[in-house]
């Protein structure tokens, strides 16, 4: 099969869909399918050395990270993709090259999948108009924009049932959907050792506390930042270590030292991907606040290291964690979520149960196997496409149903 990923990210960006993108690429390649990467410049001396990666020319955002925006026009590549005879387009942003994974996919008659890896309408505060009903007001266009793109799709790839929920709730939808979660390839992070890694930051004597994800407001850092606070009192060789980068970084420094434990929070910065399964395992257990997960992939890739969780209850991560079997899951509250963080640490029989359990759960989301479903997507989709069939939204079509059967004869 030929299959055609567009995304806005590709390496040598360091996030979640780019991970996610770059797993399935390297699974379905292994499994014989040809995958080719539409994606962003990567800008600096960066060189790609996957084949079939192409590039669109791109714009730096004011953001940390040197992301950059992609500039949805190529020549170059409207040339290639009729000569790539595709069997399927598949994008993974719904904005900039997901528009023209949406038109090509017209354009070619090719069946287009979409995979909801976020949820956009938590990114509105991004905009500088911090008032309330501009606010409101941009939330509900990103609300009819992807009602709008979903139905040039043939089929929706959602995350986590939690996703699913969401998405059938707020809009309606009602078939030609399926759930997949991103998955990990788990030998890197059955293989890693971490004890070199725990030495060299003199970490031996300390309880590890470890999270990783991009230092912005919706991971809900702050938080976690005070449940540490409070249960350093009980648990004083407490250390939290802080995994990424981002705009909130230099205000979250200044609140660990606000709060008292600058000493004992650890921010390493971004980490490329090969080094994350190392500074898991070098771990005792992991941390987690954020609210605005699709999936939690991260806490997917800390359970196959074997870290217990301990994680605000939200969308994504109560999909894979059960609380009481993995670790444990609390309100959205300091104080709860330190509660919940002394009481593991404070018990090392919960730790090695957890730690069995957490390994068994990151088994059942060997990406091998989900590749196979995506597989089984696609050849959905393609026969979909053949019929004319796309997703629909049962919101839109009830009040369709309803105003036709008020309409005068």
């Amino acid at each position: 099969m030929h299959i055609a990923f567009f995304t806005n990210y590709y390496h040598p960006v360091v996030n979640g869909v780019v991970r996610s993108v770059a797993s399935y690429r390297r699974i379905l390649m292994k499994q014989c399918h040809n995958v080719f990467v539409f994606a962003q410049s990567a800008g600096g001396e960066y060189k790609d050395e996957e084949p079939f990666i192409f590039r669109y020319p791109s714009l730096p955002l004011p953001l940390p990270g040197d992301i950059s925006a992609a500039i949805p026009v190529s020549p170059f590549v409207e040339q290639l993709l009729p000569m790539l005879k595709l069997d399927i387009i598949h994008t993974h942003h719904p904005i900039l090259l997901g528009q023209t994974a949406a038109r090509k996919a017209a354009e070619l008659n090719l069946p287009l999948v979409f995979t909801f890896h976020t949820q956009y309408w938590e990114y509105t505060h991004y905009v500088p108009f911090p008032q309330e009903a501009i606010q409101e007001f941009l939330k509900n266009a990103v609300h009819t924009w992807l009602k709008e793109f979903m139905k040039k799709c043939q089929h929706i790839i959602i995350p986590s049932e939690s996703m699913k929920e969401i998405l059938t709730r707020d809009y309606g939808l009602e078939e030609r959907h399926t759930v997949i979660p991103t998955g990990t390839d788990l030998e890197p992070f059955l293989k890693a050792d971490g004890k070199a890694l725990r030495k060299k930051q003199r970490w031996q004597d300390e309880k590890v506390l470890v999270s990783v994800g991009r230092l912005a407001a919706e991971k809900n850092w702050e938080t976690l930042l005070r449940a540490v606070a409070r249960v350093s009192t009980e648990h004083p060789d407490l250390r939290l270590v802080l995994i990424g980068d981002g705009p909130d970084k230099a205000n979250l420094a200044g609140l660990a030292s606000e709060l008292g434990i600058a000493e004992r929070v650890t921010f390493t910065g971004a980490q490329p991907f090969d080094e994350i399964p190392t500074y898991l395992k070098a771990a005792d257990a992991f941390g987690f606040a954020s609210v605005t997960e699709t999936q939690g992939l991260v806490t997917i890739e800390a359970m196959a290291a074997g870290l217990p969780v301990v994680a605000v209850d939200g969308s994504g991560t109560r999909d894979i964690v059960e609380h009481g079997k993995q670790g444990f899951l609390v309100e959205n509250d300091p104080e709860a979520l330190a509660k919940a963080i002394g009481k593991l640490f404070s018990d090392p029989q919960q730790m090695k149960k957890f730690r069995a359990n957490v390994l068994k759960k990151a088994k059942t989301l060997d990406i091998n196997e989900l590749g196979k479903q995506l597989v089984d997507v696609y050849r959905q989709a393609i026969e979909d496409k053949k019929e004319n069939l796309y997703v629909t939204l049962k919101a839109e079509e009830t009040s369709r149903e309803e105003s036709e059967s008020v309409a005068p004869a």
